[in-house]
């Protein structure tokens, strides 16, 4: 019995679709039938799981509906729209379990039936069920079983045509399905995948008993492949051979369904079919492809050390040039990744031997390898390698000239000088402002001595074996000197101030400028530490050379000599900006001279430059350099200026509240207060210590400051408040003997206040605190009283 039913139309001018919703009963059970129908033929396909159980339906139109449509749902499915460059879809998700039907037989007109496998209909029904299928019967059939259509006419004898493999009728008077096929063939060998796709479906649709159904499963396997769609590769290849196990290409589907099995993670899988594929057709060369896959497997498996047995046997095995370049292409990057750079560059070499381009297949992994050659001695291996994709790439390409200058630069490091002289030139000829240009010239300048080309100046090494094969004669002197000016030209300042001894002894009318080698090369060594933060090295220069930079340096000239105790240095850097027209430079440099004059013990100054910064930032409460008040509070407690202190006090708190970091400033002056006896100034500025302590729940200061707070409130007979403060250090952890203390003077404060009971309570408990000292005593001796 029905229970309810519900159908949409969507219609445009050429586009009509009807979806339909029925739910029923049959034999106590719930059920649901949806119907979807067009006027042209859609694809719905079924999309399971790895238990084979259908997860989905998704069905596809080319055209699309005027109308937006919305989710659909009822106790068994749930369809949803969606829209993708130009494809209509319906997706329907079962909550239960789901069959999917291709409804192509209308049985008012039709006498023969049978059970259709297409992927196209105009009509498609899906049942949506819990357990059991209604209705239907669903029996296990054998693989030789003949799908035999039946026929519901009296009259009509039965009648067998043709059969293909699959026990479905051939049919061999059209031959357009050839003309498809080899459009198919054309398609795939041009690389127009999803194009050759598109025709494999279309032609499995059109001619579903075509001859050439095995060739076009085929080629849909190997479009896969070039997809990466691993895991409808799987699914088809398991069909392609069951359906085709005496195919020719049988030895090639192996390689690919052990290829995707192992992309996926199924290795288990992946082995039995390579198992499958050396045992079964080791002789063919899609084994030996297979042995590259299964290295390719071992390798992303985590086994990579047992991955070039498998490429080796691919390589030493095989008459084709495709097989052993992919073969000597995974032994070389499995050797570089390896650190063996010298075996894997004897596989690099073999490829740009016999087909360079290959390397082009994956640039990324190429440029790699290329790199790692480069690190280590394996540089005109390296250099091959770029020349080879500098002359696939060519000049347009953005990474032309920097590889052009790495091919140069490696070279250069090589016994191939006239190469890298070419390669140099060639990059200075391309880019002549390139963003390498300076680094090619001082490569270029240092590769010879002496040469043809009238602008390559003699390298560093040569002019080094000049020096100590002619030590006593003018040729080691002027290589000397061409040394020196060549490292200040290239910016080795320190390697200059290493040999200045050789080079101050040269005569200085023959060599012009020593001095200012010399010179200039201090100063940019100077630099060069100051950009490193090598204070040592900064200071050490500053005073060997005397040294005079620009203002630019000066704030890490004083930062250097403030780290390395140079206080003159600081100073005389700080006070030629003391001045600075520009305020916020004058208030920065005031307050470095401020931290030089206090480091220095130089008071008076820190006093006077302070005055000049506080008047600067007063109105500033966030000023980066309010710590300028501190410096003031910490110089007049140095000098004594107990006077000054207290209006320093003042406006650190107005400047930062109650500060943890001020602690010890309000300590020293409740300390003043109680040297003093002003017991009016100790309870102010301990009771803002025990503020500070409580707020940030740390007691560095108590005891102490509750014990002189405690005596300040006695000392002005405010007993309750002496009580109050001494009862507060039952919360902070003491020693035995301040615990002692503590609760004698608590019993005192009881005793004050008439407490007796309480009193002879607390001096017990000082008793108990610590019975071996004075302040048990003096509970005991208060407690007998």
């Amino acid at each position: 019995m029905l229970l309810s039913l519900v159908a949409l139309f969507l219609a445009t001018s050429s586009f009509a679709l009807e979806i339909s919703l029925a739910s029923a009963k049959e034999n106590f059970q719930d059920y649901s039938i949806l119907h979807i129908k067009d006027i042209e033929e859609s694809l719905c396909q079924e999309m399971k799981n790895d238990f084979q159980e259908v997860t989905q339906i998704v069905c596809a139109f080319v055209k699309q509906p005027t109308k937006e449509l919305k989710t659909i749902q009822n106790d068994f499915f749930k369809i949803e729209v969606q829209k993708k460059k130009g494809t209509f879809f319906l997706i329907i998700t079962p909550y239960y379990k789901i069959k999917l039907y291709p409804m192509i037989f209308d049985f008012a007109k039709d006498d023969t039936v049978y059970q259709p496998q297409l992927e196209r209909a105009k009509h498609w029904m899906m049942i949506g069920y819990k357990e059991k299928l209604p209705f239907i019967k669903k029996e296990k059939k054998t693989d030789v079983a003949i799908n035999f259509p039946y026929t519901s006419s009296l009259d009509s004898m039965p009648y067998v045509g043709g059969l293909d493999i699959d026990g479905k009728p051939v049919h061999i008077n059209k031959v357009q399905d050839v003309t498809d096929y080899l459009k198919i063939k054309e398609a795939f060998k041009n690389q127009q995948y999803p194009l050759c796709l598109e025709l494999i479906d279309n032609l499995q649709v059109e001619y579903p008993n075509s001859l050439f159904n095995a060739e076009l499963v085929y080629y849909k396997i190997k479009v896969y492949k070039e997809l990466k769609n691993n895991e409808g590769l799987i699914e088809l290849a398991k069909l392609y051979l069951q359906e085709y196990s005496s195919d020719e290409n049988v030895p090639e589907v192996l390689s690919l369904m052990a290829r995707s099995s192992a992309i996926v993670g199924m290795s288990t899988d992946a082995d039995y079919f390579f198992d499958r594929l050396f045992s079964e057709h080791e002789s063919s060369v899609f084994a030996q492809w297979g042995y590259i896959y299964k290295g390719n497997m071992l390798e992303a498996g985590g086994f990579v050390a047992k991955a070039p047995f498998f490429y080796e046997k691919a390589l030493n095995e095989t008459d084709d040039l495709e097989v052993a370049t992919t073969a000597a292409y995974n032994l070389a990057r499995n050797k570089i990744a390896n650190s063996d750079r010298k075996k894997g560059s004897e596989y690099v070499m073999k490829i740009i031997n016999a087909k360079p381009s290959f390397f082009m297949k994956d640039l990324e992994i190429s440029s790699q390898m290329m790199y790692a050659l480069a690190e280590g001695a394996e540089k005109p291996t390296a250099a091959a390698l770029a020349k080879v994709i500098l002359d696939q790439m060519g000049s347009g390409d953005d990474a032309y000239e920097k590889l052009l200058k790495e091919r140069g630069v490696w070279l250069s490091q090589t016994e191939n000088k006239q190469e890298a002289l070419a390669t140099l030139n060639e990059y200075l000829k391309k880019f002549p402002d390139g963003a390498y240009v300076k680094e090619i010239q001082v490569v270029k300048d240092s590769l010879f001595f002496d040469t043809d080309d009238s602008n390559v100046s003699a390298k560093l090494a040569e002019y080094d074996t000049l020096i100590e094969t002619y030590k006593e004669d003018s040729i080691g002197n002027r290589a000397t000197y061409e040394k020196a000016k060549l490292l200040l030209k290239d910016g080795m300042y320190r390697e200059v101030l290493a040999f200045k001894e050789s080079i101050l002894a040269l005569d200085s009318e023959i060599y012009k400028g020593i001095e200012d080698i010399i010179k200039d090369s201090a100063v940019g060594a100077m630099q060069l530490s100051l950009e490193n933060k090598e204070c040592n090295e900064v200071l050490n220069l500053s005073k060997d050379y005397n040294i005079t930079l620009s203002n630019e340096w000066d704030e890490g000239i004083y930062d250097c000599a403030m780290k390395g105790g140079d206080y003159p240095l600081s100073k005389k850097i700080a006070s030629k900006n003391l001045k600075s027209k520009d305020l916020e430079l004058r208030k920065k440099w005031l307050y470095r001279y401020i931290k030089v004059d206090f480091a220095t013990g130089n008071y008076s100054d820190v006093i006077e430059a302070s005055k000049e910064l506080v008047t600067l930032i007063q109105d500033d409460k966030d000023s980066e350099y309010k710590d300028v008040y501190r410096y003031l509070f910490d110089t007049y407690q140095r000098l004594e200026q107990k006077e000054k202190l207290l209006e320093a006090i003042i406006s650190l708190e107005q400047v930062y509240g109650l500060d943890y970091k001020d602690i010890d400033r309000y300590v020293a002056m409740m300390s003043i207060g109680s040297t003093n006896r002003d017991d009016a100034m100790v309870i102010k500025y301990a009771t803002k210590v025990a503020d500070i302590q409580n707020k940030s729940k740390s007691y560095a200061q108590s005891p102490f400051v509750e014990f002189t707070l405690y005596q300040a409130y006695v000392n002005k007979q405010n007993f309750e408040k002496a009580l109050e403060i001494i009862e507060s250090l039952d919360k902070v952890e003491l020693t035995i003997a301040q615990r002692a203390r503590q609760k004698y003077l608590l019993g005192t404060s009881y005793s004050k206040l008439l407490k007796t009971e309480d009193a002879k309570k607390a001096y017990q408990e000082a008793m108990d605190a610590d019975p071996s000292s004075a302040w048990a005593k003096l509970a005991k001796d208060a407690k007998n009283l």
